[in-house]
């Protein structure tokens, strides 16, 4: 498998702090990696050494399969990012704006008319940014990160502040730019919801630890089935259960289990009409991944 980013053992420290310990990210091409963590957790710091903007205690940090320290320069012309806000001149327009960049960059000006259309903001190039919101301010931001045709961009909570059709709008943009483009994606959030929408690869982090890496739905897999039975006499039923050497609970009246496939739910159901008990309901409720991720960062 070919990645894009592949870190040994990066560490930082600050002072007596432990900011990111031996951490060991493994980005595959073309991917939406989640960075997951509650804040505080050393995303941004993480974030801030695969950008060259910080030099790690120990580790290293590897993009293109080059060694960043040695291939500064090839690598980050290859990378776009958005870290925190971005920063634009609020008196100048939308265009003007990318125009100073381009300059800097020195690639060619039919970059902005692209770049613009590809974060919808066309039909405002000619107004002065700070007439923008929020949302367009953060998508101004991916379109001057695209101008130099990164293969990979990183974006720091790209969604804080943003409202529900910001949100919206940005989780779209992320997924074009991955499927029509091909740019590995990697996005940093404290939010699993946000995550959930569009990553295809996510690692969580805690306390500057990795504690998990893999696909969105190998996550998934750690959800567990719940299952709920409403039975005519609910405690005698639960207390047959447990005689049968079933690992059940009784909730509310209701007999509750666990579960990983359903031959299990179907033999239960068969044992209690055998044993004479009338079944009113069954319902099945999955954890959500929010719980999962909960769990996780909590007990690492």
């Amino acid at each position: 498998m070919e990645y894009i980013v592949q870190t040994t053992k990066l560490t930082k420290e600050f002072k007596k702090e432990i900011a990111v310990s031996n951490l060991d990210l493994k980005i595959p091409k073309g991917e939406i990696y989640g960075f997951l963590g509650s804040n505080g957790a050393g995303k941004t710091t993480t974030i801030r050494m695969l950008l060259g903007l910080m030099r790690p205690t120990s580790g290293s940090v590897k993009l293109f399969d080059k060694d960043l320290e040695s291939n500064r320069k090839y690598i980050l012309r290859r990378v776009g990012s958005l870290v925190e806000n971005p920063s634009y001149y609020p008196h100048l327009t939308a265009y003007e704006n990318l125009e100073a960049i381009r300059k800097i960059l020195n690639v060619s000006k039919q970059r902005i008319d692209l770049v613009l259309q590809l974060v919808s903001l066309q039909d405002t190039a000619n107004k002065k940014v700070k007439s923008f919101s929020l949302g367009m301010k953060q998508r101004l931001g991916i379109a001057a990160s695209l101008l130099h045709e990164p293969e990979l961009l990183i974006l720091d909570e790209p969604t804080n502040g943003l409202d529900p059709s910001g949100i919206i709008e940005m989780r779209r943009l992320i997924q074009d730019l991955s499927k029509k483009y091909g740019i590995t994606v990697i996005i940093s959030s404290h939010l699993l919801s946000e995550i959930d929408q569009i990553a295809t690869q996510v690692g969580i982090i805690s306390k500057g630890k990795m504690i998990f890496q893999d696909s969105i739905e190998k996550m998934r897999t750690y959800a567990k089935k719940n299952v709920l039975f409403k039975v005519n006499d609910s405690k005698t039923a639960w207390k047959t259960l447990l005689a049968n050497g079933q690992n059940v609970d009784l909730i509310e009246d209701r007999i509750s289990l666990y579960v990983d496939d359903d031959e299990q739910v179907a033999m239960i159901i068969n044992y209690l009409v055998q044993q004479g008990f009338s079944i009113y309901r069954v319902e099945e409720k999955r954890q959500s991944l929010e719980n999962i991720f909960l769990e996780m960062t909590e007990g690492e």
